[in-house]
C-alpha cells in the first residue's frame, strides 16, 4: 500500500526560531518552504521538516542522517561552524568505522553524530565500498 509513497522525516523543536537559526548557521541549510509552526527542507534526494512541538525526542538515537561523499571534510566544515560531535569509544576524531551495511550501500560506513539546538541526534555517514 505504501510502497509508492514519498518518505519525509519530521524533527520536533521546542523553539522553531532557534532551530531555524541553528540549521542555517551550523549546517548552512535554508527552508524551501515554511508555514505556521513548520519549516520544510529539501536536499539532493530527501526532505525533512522541523515543526514546533510540545513533545521532544530524548536524543538517545539517530533521528535523521545525512549521507556525504567525504565524512572527514564534512566533520571539519561543521566543526568550523561550531557543531559539537559526540565522542564514542573507538572513534577517531569523532568518526566511527562501522562494519556491515545494506548490500546497495557498500560494505560499511564511516559515521559521526551530533545534536541540533533542540537535542535531536543527527548523523553524517560516508559509505565505504
Amino acid at each position: 500500500m505504501l510502497s509508492n509513497a514519498r518518505f519525509e522525516a519530521r524533527i520536533p523543536t521546542q523553539d522553531l526560531a532557534r532551530a531555524r537559526r541553528w540549521y542555517s548557521e551550523k549546517l548552512g541549510l535554508e527552508p524551501a518552504e515554511e508555514r505556521e509552526g513548520g519549516l520544510r527542507y529539501e536536499g539532493a534526494s530527501g526532505v525533512f521538516c522541523l515543526f514546533a512541538s510540545a513533545g521532544a525526542s530524548d536524543g538517545s538515537f539517530t533521528q535523521m542522517g545525512f549521507y556525504v561523499d567525504d565524512v572527514d571534510a564534512a566533520v571539519a566544515q561543521l566543526r568550523a561552524r561550531g557543531v559539537v560531535f559526540e565522542e564514542y569509544e573507538g572513534a577517531v576524531n569523532g568518526i566511527m568505522d562501522i562494519r556491515g551495511n545494506y548490500p546497495s550501500k557498500g560494505s560499511g560506513e564511516r559515521a559521526a553524530w551530533f545534536r541540533d539546538s533542540e537535542g535531536n541526534m543527527l548523523g553524517l555517514a560516508e559509505v565505504t565500498p
